[in-house]
């Protein structure tokens, strides 16, 4: 088993965008004077759920990337599945503010979904492959 340094570069990229998400529900938690919950506001709402959402998804995909690269799986593979996650999950808050049913909801929102459930297939596959 290999050190899955690829994987570890990308994984300190997701974290600082974490934080990213983080603060930025802080910021809407202390602009709207909330402590808890949304307290009804439909932005600071969206913002508690994108950050959710990728502390929902991004631990399993990168977990399975870094098995991936640890089991020997091609560095073409693993950096390709890092960068489309990447860029998933930078879109999806984008796509959190888009207008109801717009195309950059589409794109944004739908298309950082997909390609982060693509992203956990594909990682599950080659690993499953790959033992």
């Amino acid at each position: 088993m290999i050190y899955p340094a690829l994987t570890a570069f990308y994984a300190a990229l997701f974290a600082l965008l974490y934080v990213g998400l983080s603060g930025w529900v802080v910021a809407g938690r202390l602009s709207g004077d909330v402590l808890h919950g949304d307290g009804g506001n439909a932005n600071l709402e969206k913002r508690i759920r994108a950050q959710g959402n990728f502390g929902e998804y991004v631990p399993l995909a990168v977990l399975l990337i870094a098995l991936l690269e640890a089991a020997g799986g091609g560095p073409t593979l693993v950096r390709g599945l890092l960068i489309v996650l990447l860029v998933a999950r930078v879109l999806h808050p984008f796509g959190m503010f888009a207008p109801k049913n717009s195309p950059r909801q589409f794109a944004c929102r739908g298309g950082g979904i997909l390609a982060t459930f693509v992203v956990i297939t594909v990682a599950a596959l080659a690993l499953l492959r790959a033992v």
